[in-house]
């Protein structure tokens, strides 16, 4: 008891609230052999002085993008980052974990996620967006819920070219909600608009894909968006943000709602996490939209001002008929996402887009020209694509690993029908030279 603030008085009342004897017969449930019974088996305790020189040599073994060429993918990307995004999203006004709810929300804080808002609309092409959700995947599944809702159906159709882990929240969402998760193949590596109108029926709320697709090609939205909506269902796209600084918008081929990860929106690496769930909607299913909506209006003396629109996640109110289990939304990233846009402007984040492009292109045709080596996909394709070798592929990476190259996603890891294949991933930041360095190492395991 001397590490809680309970007192004994505290405890025997509780336990005789709950019909217990004791806090021991609480446990009477886990078996004896898994119990710990004694001392911890733990080391002696250290010094500060050890203790540091401990985390030194541990953090030591960490390698960052800056001391390796990285063309890792798969949903989290080395793109740059402006320092007036760190100098700014740093200020002590902004910097916090906690994002303020109404009662605090300073009209900068209210500003800026409207701000946000505005520019995601842009962005994406769509009327309305949120202040952010916690990260791509599930806003993808908060996408579904809120179709389901809105068409009162219970079958969504998910492609297989979407990322494995979104389609694994997708299902565990499903699960609790009673929704039935459809996979549509995608052997070419993206959507057959044909083999989508099949798999359609009365109950489909709506189709969820992604473009550029988890392999990095572009789908065809112009052929697959009419498919889905001739059956009454919603379109559901999947984006990355960077992309839609060349390609054309969700919006411009008339989806419904548009999710996204925003990590290549200035936010870093770091460890995976945490990121920046992206959404936008059309107008007219904006109460069904989970999480918060600012909006911007004036106060009785003609002053421009900013409040919290819609809140429409309010549980405590409306409990399970509460439009989502949506309690936050993920503020600094979505300051830093701002800035980020701010800085880089239209022109530059069609600068940004139109490099990955051409930088891709050049390492596809240098890569694919080697020996044991050959596009997966004859697609068209943004930032990364999909390499087949006959070479072994975790040697492979091992191999570039030691020549200082994180050269792909080995995708054997999402499924072992991709166990000849890596995802390679070419940002703004990777030169002509580092490419070659790529395609040296390749060539040389």
């Amino acid at each position: 008891m001397r590490f809680t603030q309970l007192t004994e008085p505290q405890v025997k009342d509780m336990l005789a609230t709950i019909g217990a004897s004791s806090v021991e017969s609480l446990f009477a449930s886990v078996p004896e052999a898994i119990r710990c019974n004694g001392n911890l088996n733990v080391p002696r305790g250290v010094s500060e002085l050890e203790l540091l020189k401990d985390l030194n040599t541990l953090s030591g073994k960490n390698k960052h993008c800056e001391e390796l060429v990285s063309f890792l993918g798969g949903g989290a990307y080395d793109h740059f980052i402006p320092t007036v995004v760190d100098a700014m999203a740093g200020q002590s006004e902004l910097l916090t974990a906690y994002t303020p709810y109404q009662a605090e929300a300073s009209q900068g804080i209210l500003q800026l996620f409207y701000e946000f808002q505005t520019m995601i609309c842009q962005l994406t092409g769509m009327d309305v967006a949120n202040a952010s959700l916690y990260e791509g995947a599930t806003a993808a599944a908060e996408a579904m819920t809120m179709a389901a809702n809105i068409k009162r159906r219970h079958r969504i159709i998910v492609a297989e070219s979407v990322h494995p882990d979104t389609v694994a929240v997708l299902k565990s969402y499903a699960h609790a909600r009673d929704l039935d998760v459809v996979v549509l193949p995608t052997p070419d590596g993206r959507v057959s608009a044909s083999k989508l109108a099949s798999m359609m029926d009365d109950d489909t709320a709506g189709v969820i894909v992604q473009s550029p697709n988890f392999f990095g090609c572009v789908e065809r939205l112009d052929h697959i968006i009419p498919r889905v909506h001739e059956h009454g269902a919603l379109a559901i796209v999947s984006v990355d943000p960077i992309s839609c600084g060349l390609l054309k918008s969700p919006g411009d081929f008339d989806a419904d709602i548009v999710v996204g990860e925003g990590q290549s929106l200035g936010i870093p690496l770091q460890y995976g996490g945490p990121y920046l769930g992206l959404m936008a909607c059309r107008k007219e299913f904006l109460r069904k939209m989970p999480g918060r909506v600012v909006g911007m209006t004036q106060d009785e003396d003609g002053r421009r001002g900013f409040c919290l629109t819609l809140q429409t996640r309010e549980q405590h109110i409306k409990r399970e008929r509460a439009t989502s289990n949506i309690c936050t939304n993920q503020g600094l990233l979505a300051i830093r996402a701002s800035i980020y846009m701010a800085t880089m402007g239209k022109q530059g984040l069609e600068d940004v887009a139109s490099q990955c492009f051409h930088k891709a292109h050049y390492a596809a045709e240098k890569i694919a020209a080697l020996e044991g080596y050959s596009l997966r996909y004859d697609t068209a394709y943004f930032k990364e694509f999909v390499i087949q070798t006959t070479r072994d592929v975790a040697k492979v990476m091992a191999s570039c690993r030691e020549r200082g190259v994180l050269a792909g996603v080995a995708l054997s890891r999402f499924d072992e029908d991709w166990a000849d294949c890596f995802l390679v991933a070419v940002t703004e930041k990777r030169t002509k030279k580092e490419i070659d360095l790529l395609v040296d190492a390749l060539e040389a395991v």
